[in-house]
């Protein structure tokens, strides 16, 4: 079964953003990945971007997890208000990962073709053709 989750993106303040939410809503995070993390990207960054959060999550509530990341211009991200949240699926296998990514991008723009990346054996992100953007993970965790 997939779980919905907020994402939101933030110009180059997350880290900042989620310490209130944490404040305000408590808990631990259960992910901080900074951009100099990233194993192919890591060499290309300043010192500064590579500070900044690539991804991070944060529960509220049951079953409810907040994530985030800094959009970044020099990474060619440009964030504008209507642009600056996802809705990021997590799924139970990659036949599920597979059906909703596809459903989801009929009429719509793949901005990311499902691929394997160093957190997850297929992920991938889309608009629909609604405008919503989405971003597919298989979360091999929840396999049943």
């Amino acid at each position: 079964m997939a779980t919905i989750n907020p994402y939101l993106n933030f110009p180059g303040n997350t880290e900042e953003v989620f310490n209130f939410y944490k404040s305000v809503f408590g808990g631990e995070f259960l992910v901080l990945q900074r951009f100099k993390d990233i194993p192919e990207a890591s060499q290309n960054l300043s010192a500064e971007d590579g500070e900044k959060l690539m991804h991070v999550s944060l529960p509220i509530g049951k079953n409810n997890v907040l994530m985030g990341t800094d959009s970044m211009d020099s990474m060619g991200q440009h964030l504008t208000v209507g642009n600056n949240f996802m809705l990021s699926i997590n799924t139970s296998s990659q036949a599920e990962t597979d059906k909703i990514f596809h459903g989801l991008s009929a009429g719509g723009q793949v901005t990311m073709p499902l691929q394997k990346t160093f957190w997850s054996p297929s992920f991938g992100m889309l608009v629909d053709k609604f405008g919503t953007q989405w971003m597919v993970s298989f979360d091999q965790n929840q396999q049943a």
